[in-house]
């Protein structure tokens, strides 16, 4: 999986982990999530050429996130992917699908 999460009583953090592959040569990668109204956070680049980042969430909100990737491709065109590994997919308003993640430990 391309997502760890860590619980304390009152907060998740939540880190994403891009493979090699999956960044399909990048130059740049952000996160899009609706923790933040979509607001893009960027990953950062490791030298083995995975991108990892982390945000961090208030627990009890929601049950569920849903989130993207934003690709910035060498040649500067963008590309928007889901995570090729998440936990699922959800429809979104584009006719396309989203990524998600839940936001509570499962049991």
């Amino acid at each position: 999986m391309s997502v760890s999460k860590r619980f304390t009583d009152k907060k998740l953090t939540v880190s994403f982990y891009i493979k090699k592959e999956a960044a399909q040569g990048a130059k740049k990668i952000e996160l899009l999530c609706e923790h933040n109204g979509w607001m893009p956070v960027a990953m950062k680049p490791q030298k083995n050429g995975t991108y990892r980042g982390s945000i961090t969430i208030a627990r009890g909100k929601q049950p569920t996130y849903q989130y993207r990737y934003k690709l910035e491709m060498p040649d500067g065109s963008e590309k928007f992917d889901n995570d090729w590994d998440a936990e699922g997919y959800v429809a979104n308003p584009f006719g396309g699908e989203n990524s998600y993640f839940s936001a509570e430990p499962t049991k």
